[in-house]
């Protein structure tokens, strides 16, 4: 397999991964074909009609199992219109067909019969009840794939066509078995099946099915004559009752109509921004002054400019001085410099209504000392943006 053929094939097997199945809402139809095996041998009873001499039985008369005939594989049909609840329960009314050929006939006291052939042909009318599985339901979390299971009832009608075989038995003249007629009767089935969605195929509402149908009905009467291969005259005549009972293993196609276009996929919720962090600005002041050195105004500057860009919601002024003086005035003195420094801020476009001033004295220093020392480092005032 070239690499193109393996990338086409994983690309169609993973695309139907985007929709979980879900339960059918409102009106659908469907439509399934597939195979049909016919429960082989099918055994045929014969019955005594209403006019004595019906294949020699008096009425009322039957005899189980007088014969039996095999059929080949044939094929099924079905269509359906319905209606889903939205809670997994499906009601739907369904039309089917289904036909095989007649492989051989034996019985009658006509054995061996060859030369046989004829179609069986049944057709008709289901009421079914349907439930779609949801694996959410049971715990398991979302799955593509829906398994669902039906029961209906209804009426069919069973159809011989051109139903024939020809006797070798020594004695018989080469007596023809002959069957064309229909009978209608109470029908019945069971379902099994899985649906997978298609709406990656772009068609909401499309699903794709795969099941197993048993379905059969009461015995029909089929009228049926032996006749002579010469001159065709009917030596004998009745009614036959064959079982009926199928086997069909279908796919067909489910579509939902009028279903809203599924959602769009959820859109990540942006995540808020982490708040900027605090950006600190030193100003050192000479021993026992205020005033601001050409140095601290270029700080001062910069940290104006700063708030304004990344627009800070608070700008703390916070004015600090060593312990070379009492704990009175060094506070004084650290409330001058806070202010000298929150004035330069204003002179520099800031609002005083976003400026908090403090002021600590000695009790904040930036360099542990015994008191008394004149630390540099110490004589400032601290701007934060924050």
């Amino acid at each position: 397999m070239t690499f193109k053929r393996a990338l086409l094939a994983a690309t169609i097997l993973a695309a139907p991964v985007a929709a979980s199945a879900q339960p059918v809402t409102g009106l659908y139809i469907g439509v399934g074909a597939g195979g049909n095996w016919v429960n082989n041998p099918s055994k045929i009873d014969l019955s005594g009609g209403a006019t004595p001499g019906n294949f020699g039985l008096a009425p009322g008369v039957t005899i189980s199992n007088a014969g039996k005939a095999n059929f080949n594989f044939g094929w099924a049909g079905v269509a359906s219109i319905g209606w889903g609840f939205g809670n997994g329960f499906r009601a739907e009314i369904e039309g089917n067909y289904r036909e095989n050929e007649v492989d051989s006939i034996r019985g009658f006291n006509l054995a061996p019969i060859g030369r046989t052939g004829g179609f069986q042909r049944t057709y008709g009318v289901m009421a079914n009840i349907l439930y779609d599985f949801d694996f959410a339901n049971f715990g398991l979390g979302q799955s593509i794939f829906q398994p669902y299971v039906g029961v209906g009832a209804g009426y069919a009608w069973t159809q011989w066509h051109n139903v024939r075989g020809q006797s070798f038995a020594p004695g018989r003249g080469g007596s023809v078995f002959y069957a064309d007629d229909d009978n209608g009767q109470f029908a019945y089935q069971a379902i099994v099946g899985v649906g997978t969605p298609l709406t990656w195929l772009g068609v909401t509402g499309l699903t794709l099915t795969a099941e197993y149908r048993f379905f059969g009905t009461l015995q029909p009467d089929l009228f049926t004559t032996i006749r002579n291969p010469v001159n065709n005259a009917i030596g004998a005549a009745g009614k036959v009752s064959p079982d009926n009972y199928n086997h069909s293993v279908m796919l067909g196609l489910r579509y939902a109509l009028f279903q809203p276009p599924p959602p769009p996929p959820p859109v990540a919720t942006p995540v808020a921004p982490a708040p900027a962090p605090a950006r600190t600005y030193l100003v050192f002041f000479d021993w026992d002054r205020a005033d601001l050195t050409a140095r601290a105004r270029e700080i001062i500057a910069e940290a104006a400019q700063n708030a304004s860009r990344v627009q800070s919601t608070r700008i703390e002024v916070a004015g600090h001085a060593d312990r070379s003086g009492s704990a009175a005035y060094n506070q004084r003195l650290s409330q001058r410099r806070a202010d000298a420094v929150a004035a330069e801020l204003v002179n520099r476009g800031i609002s005083r209504s976003d400026i908090s001033v403090s002021a600590y004295g000695e009790s904040r220093p930036l360099v542990p000392t015994a008191d008394g020392v004149r630390e540099p480092q110490n004589r400032r005032v601290e701007i934060v943006l924050r």
